[in-house]
């Protein structure tokens, strides 16, 4: 018998099997040996053992036994009378003690056992000596030397249980860290990319559509009078609304921005001040210093980026007369400054949320600060109402990168 616990156990439940088998074992050698006429008055003892047959055929199936503490302790000392009987009716009785030893300390626990293992040894020791008429050292070796084993080897395999069900715990706790830790990861990259299309989106499809917006709006000034210049603000509205959709098929498939392929940052810098000054008529110089090299990917695409948000601010909300991008090569960094010299605004306003820069809520600046931070720059911003706004974006340029050869 183990307890609830232990049994629900394949280690225990041979255990038990084994128990089983070796009580029963014992009883039949006993009656065996009574009806051979070796020791004992076979009637006596055959009652004696079918009596602790039976008591201990009973304790595994109720089911209070395997449950409470308190019956498993009263189904053992019936067990114990049934067994003085047997140790009455022979000395063979003596042998049983060793599956009781095993009985005791499962049931019991480890004080409780432990004493109920020194009764046991000493009946069986008692038993022993009446049988022999005289007491011995041999005599009580035996049981002594089996109520040391049962205990060393019950006591032993509960360590290991306790072990093995600490190991069992430590790893049900790590499977649901490493659960937890995959959700945040996930959750993680989600946000990420939520980050990333937001600032792709503002700084491209917004763009483009304001700029698409004041060509319409430019044709339908124009018209009817001036139908050829209508004609033509309608084409650049076209050519920017195929650009844009082509624009956002490359940001939803993360790769490079068109005007990157093929071609170097100042280039695709001098073409954006050049689109931009033609959609909306806000002259935008660009100013190139230092010796040039060829950056990674995510700090041009970053640079552009920041740069068309920038350009597209002064457009819609700055009513500048004109803008100046500088771009800027140094030991070790990259620099990237936006000036225009319009309405200005209040930082500290847009940053709390009271709009001012942009009609976006505020998203431009606290987007540019992100592709900057994300790539170990800084990004910072000076205005103030009526004096204009200026950007400023460092990056830290790798040492893998090279000069540029154009």
């Amino acid at each position: 018998m183990a307890t609830e616990r232990l049994r629900t156990t394949p280690v225990a439940r041979v255990l038990q099997v084994c128990l089983h088998l070796l009580v029963a074992g014992l009883l039949a050698l006993a009656v065996a040996r009574a009806l051979a006429g070796r020791d004992g008055d076979p009637a006596a003892v055959t009652a004696a053992a079918t009596a602790m047959a039976a008591v201990y055929t009973a304790g595994p199936l109720v089911g209070a036994v395997r449950r409470s503490r308190r019956a498993s302790a009263l189904w053992l000392a019936l067990l114990g009378v049934t067994w003085v009987g047997v140790l009455v009716a022979t000395q063979d009785g003596v042998w049983l003690a060793f599956p009781l030893y095993f009985l005791e300390l499962h049931l019991l626990g480890r004080r409780g056992g432990l004493v109920a293992v020194a009764l046991t040894a000493a009946a069986a020791i008692t038993a022993w000596s009446w049988h022999q008429h005289a007491f011995s050292l041999a005599a009580a070796i035996g049981p002594a030397l089996g109520a040391a084993v049962a205990t060393a080897t019950v006591l032993g395999y509960q360590a290991l249980y306790r072990e093995s069900e600490e190991r069992r715990r430590l790893i049900d706790e790590l499977t649901a860290a490493r659960a937890d830790a995959a959700a945040a990861h996930h959750a993680a990259g989600v946000l990420a990319e939520r980050e990333r299309l937001a600032r792709e989106i503002h700084d491209t499809l917004a763009q483009s559509l304001s700029s698409i917006q004041l060509l319409l709006r430019a044709a339908q000034r124009a018209l009817p009078e001036r139908t050829e210049a209508a004609a033509d603000y309608v084409e650049q509205a076209r050519q920017a609304a195929q650009d844009n959709l082509a624009e956002a098929r490359r940001f939803v498939r993360a790769l490079a921005p068109a005007d990157l392929e093929g071609s170097s940052l100042p280039v695709a810098l001098e073409r954006l001040c050049a689109t931009t000054t033609a959609h909306s008529g806000l002259p935008v110089r660009l100013h190139v210093s230092g010796d040039r090299v060829q950056l990674p990917v995510p700090q041009e695409v970053a640079l552009l980026r920041i740069a068309q948000s920038a350009l597209g601010n002064a457009v819609r909300h700055a009513e500048a007369s004109h803008a100046e991008v500088t771009l800027s090569y140094m030991e070790g960094e990259v620099a990237l400054d936006v000036f225009d010299d319009g309405t200005g605004f209040d930082p500290a306003a847009v940053a709390a949320g009271a709009g001012g820069a942009g009609g976006d809520g505020g998203f431009g600046l606290p987007s540019m600060r992100a592709r900057a931070r994300a790539l170990g720059g800084t990004f910072t911003v000076e205005s103030a109402p009526g004096e204009g706004t200026a950007l400023a974006v460092l990056l830290p340029v790798p040492a893998a990168a090279h000069e540029d050869p154009a």
